[in-house]
């Protein structure tokens, strides 16, 4: 099963609570942390409501 390689771009300062929530459940607190998570459509919906905050990378 692929990964995906989810890199915190950008600051959660004034993004709306729920995207902050969002990063923090994905385990990223700060620009730079990289989380690695299964490619599954729960972590695909997080990873689509803070896409302007990461960068992902699918990895085999």
């Amino acid at each position: 099963m692929a990964t995906l390689k989810v890199t915190q771009i950008k600051s959660a300062n004034g993004a709306r609570k729920n995207q902050r929530e969002t990063l923090r459940t994905l385990g990223l607190k700060r620009i730079g942390d990289v989380v690695e998570k299964d490619d599954q459509p729960q972590f695909r919906g997080m990873v689509n409501t803070v896409s302007h905050l990461v960068s992902v990378e699918e990895v085999d």
